[in-house]
């Protein structure tokens, strides 16, 4: 597998190719403003050579400070699609599963500093899934 673009912007990174519905359904997600008209600011990565990459294997790819958001088989397998959300820090690696609505949440106040990412998975359901604030 060749290394992740370096682009200074979050990565979406296609893993799953057996449901083409369920990934359509992600990238209509992941478009779609939330109320407050904020969106996730993403890059698409559609390549057959991640399929089925892991994400310590896609970690390892990645630019220093990424932050990598996985449309893997437990996120497409899912009816509310919990994106594997993992930052990549020289410090500390971190994972948390995000839905699609949220995501911008997690993707605007990491990438600007502007919350910490323990906020984050402090807020996340008992299922390790975060929903938003109080959701």
């Amino acid at each position: 597998m060749e290394r992740l673009p370096d682009i200074h912007t979050s990565l979406l990174i296609r893993t799953d190719f057996t449901d083409q519905d369920a990934w359509d359904a992600v990238l209509e997600a992941v478009r779609t403003p939330s109320e407050e008209g904020f969106l996730a600011n993403l890059h698409v990565v559609e390549d057959p050579a991640y399929r089925d990459a892991s994400a310590g294997q896609l970690v390892a790819l990645a630019p220093e400070w990424a932050l990598l958001v996985l449309a893997d088989r437990a996120a497409l397998a899912s009816p509310e699609l919990p994106l594997l959300v993992v930052r990549v820090s020289p410090r500390e690696n971190g994972q948390l599963r995000v839905i699609p609505a949220q995501l911008w949440s997690v993707e605007n106040n990491i990438s600007l500093a502007n919350m910490d990412w323990a906020e984050f998975t402090s807020a996340a359901g008992a299922d390790g899934v975060y929903r938003g604030f109080g959701g």
